[in-house]
């Protein structure tokens, strides 16, 4: 019930941040060019709510396998050694994130003690840069969740988006769709053609 909770905040909170990004562009786009003015501060804020997402879709997308990735060749292995190899990406991805979360509380931390704003708008920096620690932290949950689901042997490895699979299933699907169709519509003809 919790899991769901917090994935159903997830996606409400990505759901707001690409609703808030478009309608400020377009706001932006209707100000400048229907009457001849503009958001001055709508760039801005536009870039971070895309960095926002972006960061913070990050580990979403992580957790829901939605990030694509050739696996085909680990696939091949055997079933422990498939496990072994999950298990170092999941560590160099570990390692990738604690750099990068490391540097980007260095980043905030000066930031927040210099005291710089941001350029169009009267708001420290490092509020809504705070992002890159947020997300950073996020994507290291997520990671450390794959790994333990691998080392408990409840996932065998990453779960990327296939997007050959995907194509094929749809393809599948409309093609169903469309023998289900034609007996009605020729039923249909044959009754027509029986009333003349």
């Amino acid at each position: 019930m919790v899991r769901n909770l917090v994935t159903k905040l997830e996606e409400a909170f990505l759901s707001l941040l690409l609703v808030s990004m478009t309608l400020l562009v377009f706001a932006e786009v209707v100000a400048r060019f229907g009457f001849n003015a503009g958001i001055h501060w709508a760039q801005e804020v536009t870039l971070l709510l895309a960095a926002w997402f972006v960061l913070f879709g990050a580990s979403y997308g992580v957790k829901v396998g939605a990030h694509i990735g050739v696996d085909v060749f680990v696939k091949l292995m055997p079933h422990n050694t498939h496990r072994f190899i999950t298990l170092v990406a999941v560590g160099l991805c570990l390692v990738y994130c604690g750099l990068f979360l490391y540097g980007s509380w260095i980043y905030l931390s000066k930031m927040k003690m210099i005291g710089i704003e941001l350029e169009d708008l009267p708001v420290p920096k490092w509020i809504p840069m705070s992002i890159l620690v947020i997300g950073f932290v996020l994507l290291i949950v997520r990671f450390l969740q794959l790994g333990w689901k691998v080392v408990t042997d409840q996932a065998d490895g990453f779960h990327f988006a296939d997007e050959a699979e995907e194509s094929m299933e749809l393809a599948k699907e409309l093609e169903e769709t469309a023998l289900a169709t034609e007996p009605k519509e020729g039923a249909n003809q044959v009754k027509k053609e029986g009333d003349k």
